[in-house]
């Protein structure tokens, strides 16, 4: 079957088999048809506030079924949607807003940008549910990123809308189930619900993540695919065996770790519990320059590994002199997509860091080993140098939540006079623990010189929704107080 539009893969799928569930959140359930309907009368609603083909429309709304409606509706339009996190605070929001200046903005007041409509907004009844004029919107798909350098900046990715609804993506199957635990703002569950969508699949929607939750809700619906952030497949295995072995995985076909590296323990974990052909590993970015996968199997033999291009993109390391480095080397991991240089998005905010022969850099360090599978050492700028030598965060925060009662942790350089930089580890933990025995824990698992000279407890969360640590956050807090 020929690609279609996001619009028409939606009606396709409802006059296919109306009746079948399309979207599942908190236990409140939306048919195919139901969905198609919903999302229609949302985009005449959207078109009379002034939404067109090309334009922004910024989502500001909590995980649940009224944003993936609201998102069909704008792409019905040809519109561009921008997910954003509804707990967003005014200072970070309106920069991002200010960037892209939306025709809409879903799930803010009234006057804090442009036409708005609240949460919760329902179209009017009579507006006609019917078909709309098939609208290819091109590019579809907007995320925000405040970076490394905390500037705001959006990324529009350059993909139109288009989809086969018999030939899935991202290896998703047809007619199948697919869990999406993480926020919706974030590109990679985002994708994953639409193209699961696309595939005809039911997809449910945690509203925030819980570990337990979600392995219960593997069982109940019968899950295929699931997308997840070493952050929650931590969680789920410390629930433990006793928890775990309430519930039936069977049905779970992949589960796919992305957003960051996999710890090689936890991996191993996964693999024993679920089997490796199940376990996969997915690399990206945000501008989506090249993508890696690899299997668990694949896995087994190259240890670490977050696998070998796919869909014809290629991977190349570069050292610090621009030249490219042979296997084993730890550089500058540069991307190149299978349809060439500046293709697959454009930054509104920040400049591309693409070299003048068109390789661009998402700004991780890493190696490539004889066999060309990657491997992901860290981000360059949380590359810590204490004494010369190179510390990997990664790395130790990987040995760091090993330990029963660490629950999250995030590794950081501070100034220090001798040193230049000592490594400094922030905990979250479950149960008290005394320094000098972690210290000496780590150190049966770590060379010396990336033990933490330094340590502290907090309480609040490390880690944001998604999963990931704003490490130059956290380091410039410290060093401001």
């Amino acid at each position: 079957m020929a690609r279609m539009s996001i619009g028409r893969a939606i009606g396709w799928w409802a006059e296919r088999d109306g009746d079948r569930p399309a979207l599942t959140c908190e236990g409140h359930t939306v048919t195919r048809r139901e969905l198609e309907l919903q999302s229609n009368r949302l985009a005449r609603a959207f078109a009379a506030m002034g939404v067109k083909q090309g334009e922004f429309v910024a989502l500001s709304l909590p995980n649940g079924i009224g944003l993936i409606e609201s998102a069909l509706a704008a792409t019905k339009l040809g519109a561009i949607v921008m997910p954003l996190s509804s707990r967003l605070p005014g200072a970070e929001r309106d920069p991002v807003l200010d960037l892209v200046k939306p025709a809409l903005a879903v799930g803010l007041p009234a006057g804090s940008c442009g036409r708005t409509v609240p949460v919760g907004y329902s179209p009017p009844e009579n507006l006609p549910a019917g078909p709309l004029p098939d609208v290819i919107a091109h590019p579809w798909f907007a995320t925000t990123s405040g970076g490394s350098t905390g500037k705001p900046k959006v990324i529009v990715n350059n993909q139109a809308g288009l989809f086969d609804p018999q030939v899935p993506e991202a290896n998703l199957a047809i007619e199948r189930a697919t869990l999406i635990p993480g926020p919706l703002y974030h590109g990679a569950p985002f994708h994953t619900a639409l193209r699961a969508l696309m595939a005809g699949n039911h997809v449910i929607v945690m509203p925030r993540f819980d570990a337990q939750t979600c392995v219960s809700l593997i069982d109940q619906y019968r899950v295929d695919y699931v997308p997840v952030v070493p952050t929650m497949m931590n969680r789920m295995w410390r629930l433990g065996m006793e928890v775990l072995g309430r519930y039936d995985l069977s049905s779970l076909r992949i589960l796919v770790s992305l957003g960051a590296a996999c710890p090689a323990w936890l991996k191993e974990r996964w693999i024993e519990l679920l089997g490796p052909e199940r376990v996969h590993e997915f690399y990206t970015c945000t501008e989506q320059l090249g993508m890696t996968w690899i299997s668990g199997t694949e896995w087994l033999e190259h240890r670490g590994s977050v696998g070998r291009p796919i869909n014809g993109s290629r991977v190349k390391i570069f050292g610090a002199d621009g030249k490219e480095l042979p296997a084993g080397d730890i550089g500058d991991i540069c991307l190149m997509p299978a349809s060439g240089p500046g293709t697959t998005y454009r930054s509104i905010g920040a400049e591309s860091r693409r070299r003048d022969d068109g390789w661009e850099t998402c700004g991780d360090l890493g190696w490539l080993d004889s066999d060309g599978y990657l491997y992901i050492a860290d981000r360059r700028t949380d590359l810590i140098v204490s004494g010369g030598t190179n510390v990997y965060p990664a790395e130790v925060e990987a040995a760091i939540d090993q330990h029963p009662a660490v629950r999250a942790s995030a590794v950081i350089g501070l100034p220090d006079d001798d040193l230049g930089h000592r490594v400094h580890a922030i905990l979250e933990i479950d149960q008290p623990i005394e320094v000098e025995e972690l210290r000496g824990w780590l150190a049966e698992r770590l060379a010396s010189f990336k033990v933490p000279r330094t340590f502290e407890f907090v309480s609040d969360p490390i880690r944001n929704e998604s999963g990931k640590v704003r490490r130059s956050a956290l380091r410039q807090e410290r060093m401001e107080s």
